[in-house]
């Protein structure tokens, strides 16, 4: 708060503001407070507030305070008013002034009568980690620094103005353009941009998609079991009621499916979190089967689909029937997820249902976005994808010969 004495007007803060900039005292005084109104006449209420400040220690020993003319007009008070208050706290010993020198605080509080202040606690760093075996995250000590650099001095400098206005909550044009096009000749989908939406990832797609859904009157949803634990929360959190599926070798199992209220679903086809199952071709046609029965969706999350070794990487979901199956991506188990970057590829019927249930989301920033197009079409994208798989085949071959010999008795799954 600022200092509000007699005739001071709203422009004392942001005057305040950017003195407070050069002066570190100016900017004390913006945290003193409004002293009370009543009886006391003005030069009191200032000596008051600025005693309080140096009790306190908000106003240390040999911090200069403002000149008596500067501080004078910007409380909007004659000098007559700070000179009176600066004289009085030199009589108490408060402030001490020199001729040629600026009148400076001469008193420092007890430490044993003091406030106590709080003190500042670094933040600790995480405990060094030599293996990380986290899953799902992909070799950031890889990540294509030069050309993601290079991508985003480009969109930097070749951005035309209205790109830099307020993003649209749907995604760039060009991202989702892109996006689409990527999709259809690598996962098989059946994508167009209109039918895309940048978000910030799976988990962010998953609650719009959930938001949509719950808008249609659809309130409960099934899920793999065992499955991705953030994903439960994200479902949940907009209020509906899940209900656990069994997942065997061949994926979900939609018998179990077919047993509950559910008439939407989330399911992991190509590459099923935690097992790492592939949603079998006879399971995914029945599944497509049963969301026509039940005028329901399946969510499709294309979860570490470009990384297969023992066989072709299959073909998304969504291409065999784009009105019931939503598909979730991102680029956080290729690239980073720190970047932040997904996407959600919607049916058609559902996409102004899908605006108008997430009313203030909002995409990632718009330069962002422009630098993944920018990797992706300039090629960078699917050279980095082909470098990475033969690191992660070299990495997986080794795992499993180690582990083949030192555990003899364990079955490698997924």
């Amino acid at each position: 708060m600022s200092i509000t004495l007699g005739r001071c007007g709203s422009a004392v803060r942001s005057n305040l503001v950017a003195i407070s900039q050069t002066n570190s005292a100016w900017a004390t005084l913006l945290e003193i407070g409004t002293p009370e109104r009543g009886s006391r006449r003005l030069h009191d209420r200032l000596a008051r507030a600025l005693r309080t400040a140096i009790r306190d220690g908000r106003l240390a020993e040999g911090a200069a305070v403002p000149p008596s003319r500067a501080l004078a007009e910007e409380l909007g008070c004659s000098r007559w008013v700070v000179t009176e208050a600066y004289g009085q706290l030199i009589a108490e010993g408060y402030l001490a002034a020199r001729r040629g020198s600026a009148t400076r605080v001469a008193w420092s509080p007890d430490p044993d009568t003091a406030p106590p202040r709080p003190r500042a606690r670094p933040v600790p760093a995480p405990p060094p980690i030599r293996y990380d075996l986290a899953p799902g995250l992909p070799d950031l000590r890889a990540f294509p620094r030069r050309r993601w650099a290079d991508a985003v001095r480009s969109v930097t400098g070749s951005a035309v103005h209205y790109d830099l206005g307020l993003p649209d909550p749907a995604g760039h044009p060009g991202l989702r353009t892109t996006v689409a096009q990527y999709l259809r000749r690598s996962r098989g989908a059946d994508a167009h941009a209109a039918a895309v939406s940048v978000c910030a990832g799976v988990t962010d797609g998953l609650v719009r998609t959930c938001r949509a859904l719950r808008a249609e009157g659809i309130a409960d949803l099934a899920v793999e079991h065992p499955g991705w634990g953030r994903l439960r929360d994200a479902a949940t959190s907009v209020g509906l009621r899940l209900h656990p599926v069994p997942v065997d070798r061949d994926g979900l199992r939609v018998d179990a499916l077919a047993r509950t209220p559910a008439r939407a679903v989330v399911v992991g086809a190509a590459h099923q979190f935690p097992t790492g199952t592939v949603l079998s071709p006879a399971r995914r046609a029945r599944l497509v089967r049963w969301a026509r029965e039940v005028d329901g969706y399946v969510i499709e999350d294309d979860y570490d689909a470009e990384f297969r070794y023992d066989h072709h990487p299959v073909a998304v979901m969504q291409g065999m029937d784009p009105s019931r199956v939503f598909l979730l991506g991102s680029v956080s188990k290729t690239l980073s997820p720190a970047l932040g970057l997904g996407w959600l590829v919607a049916p058609a019927a559902l996409t102004p249902a899908l605006a108008a249930a997430n009313p203030v989301a909002a995409a990632p920033p718009v330069l962002d976005q422009l630098a993944l197009a920018t990797f992706i079409d300039r090629g960078w994208y699917d050279a980095h994808l082909r470098a990475a798989r033969r690191r992660f085949r070299v990495r997986r071959d080794l795992l499993v010969r180690t582990l083949a010999t030192e555990l003899p008795d364990a079955r490698v799954a997924g």
